[in-house]
């Protein structure tokens, strides 16, 4: 291999998030599901999943980096680019003989790829005429990718792995959890932060600003990591559509509907929360929305649950609010957990018809039921754990559209 390695033997890091347990059992569960697939070899190029298997934890994903995972060997191998290589010491429970790091004449270059030196450290290990899985379907796995290891690795099996390490993460573990209920008191703070800062006359990019330093201040007892997702707190007509964010020449007025779609995170684990602030008196075509919303809401709550499919949840929600009059087409929630940029939902069960997912215990969902209406919108969401016997809310925030006068 032409990649520069370190030649002293590595120890685990003194400060891992997690145990060498942990990562054994998520590699052992990520290894089944392999076999399941009849999958020999996986590269794994998603952020969170690499961070999953190992720990990695760097914002080195504007270049190739991955996991390879073998059926065949106890260690997985990082590959990233060179000057990550340390990275990966610090952040990781790998040796040193399983950190390859590359040289910057592969980085974002015309005449090579990186995959080229993939390739030759499959085929170093004995790995290059393997059945070969692939996130095809990422953010992180392009097409010259796929063609490049394609072109290499002639005699191996390329398959579609992607969201294979996804459905592993879907069953959180107790320490998991733990990170997540500390995401959750994190996104407590940044609510409050952001419904205190919001009132006509005030920018909406200082509300933006002192939500973005809550989200990073964390708690006086810990720190927060920055969200996968920007804060999303549109105001006005701009909530009459999803996923807008602040806007930044724009001062608060009094007759604004502001949609706060917010996040704490803690080691990449996050929590989210919306909920809906009004400025002013309510019109009430608004507040009627707000209380179907959240009837419908607290009646799903009360049937989430082990046993239950996700198509079922959806389908009681709809039946919950069918008097109102409100629709929703969408989808009305998803898993979460681990994620980067530029989602912290892990694409795998959405409550929608047809997802025949079944719920069970340590999954995490963010029952997400807002609504987009042609003159505003209205959100309110919670973030759930499912229990032996039903679901556990995250986070203790009222249910209700919040008026300022």
């Amino acid at each position: 291999m032409n990649g520069w390695k370190r030649k002293e033997v590595s120890t685990m890091p003194e400060k891992m998030i997690f145990s060498k347990t942990e990562y054994d059992r998520r590699i052992r569960h990520t290894k089944e599901q392999m076999d399941r697939q009849g999958i020999e070899v996986m590269v794994v190029v998603d952020p969170a999943n690499m961070n999953y298997l190992t720990g990695y934890d760097g914002w080195s994903f504007y270049v190739h980096q991955g996991v390879i995972l073998s059926l065949d060997s106890d260690l997985p191998l990082w590959f990233g680019r060179q000057q990550d290589a340390n990275g990966a010491r610090l952040t990781t429970w790998l040796p040193d003989e399983s950190i390859f790091g590359y040289p910057d004449e592969y980085v974002q270059s015309r005449y090579t790829h990186t995959m080229r030196y993939v390739a030759q450290l499959l085929r170093d290990r004995g790995l290059a005429e393997k059945r070969l899985g692939l996130e095809m379907d990422g953010y992180w796995f392009s097409a010259r990718m796929y063609l490049t290891l394609q072109e290499e690795l002639t005699r191996a099996t390329l398959l579609d792995a992607t969201n294979l390490v996804n459905w592993v993460k879907i069953v959180k573990s107790e320490p998991e959890i733990a990170c997540m209920r500390q995401a959750s008191r994190i996104c407590k703070k940044v609510m409050r932060t952001a419904i205190e800062a919001i009132a006509p006359g005030v920018w909406e990019k200082d509300a933006a600003a002192m939500v973005s330093a809550a989200q990073i201040a964390g708690t006086d007892g810990y720190g927060g990591a920055p969200p996968a997702i920007f804060p999303i707190m549109p105001s006005a007509e701009r909530t009459t559509t999803a996923h807008l964010t602040y806007d930044p020449d724009r001062q608060y007025s009094r007759g604004d509907v502001v949609l706060l779609e917010l996040c704490g995170a803690r080691h990449r684990y996050h929590a989210p929360l919306s909920r809906t602030l009004f400025l002013g008196d309510p019109p009430d075509d608004l507040l009627k929305t707000a209380e179907g919303v959240v009837t419908g809401l607290q009646k799903t709550l009360d049937f989430i649950g082990p046993g239950v499919t996700a198509e079922e949840v959806e389908a009681r929600w709809r039946a919950a609010i069918a008097h109102t009059g409100v629709v929703k087409p969408s989808r009305v929630g998803y898993s979460y957990g681990l994620n980067y940029v530029p989602d912290w939902g892990e694409h795998t069960l959405s409550l929608r018809p047809g997802d025949k997912t079944v719920l069970e215990p340590g999954m995490t969902i963010h029952f997400m039921p807002g609504i987009w209406l042609d003159s505003y919108g209205f959100e309110c969401s919670e973030p759930v754990l499912i229990t032996e016997s039903g679901c556990e809310k995250f986070i203790e925030f009222p249910q209700q559209l919040f008026v300022k006068h």
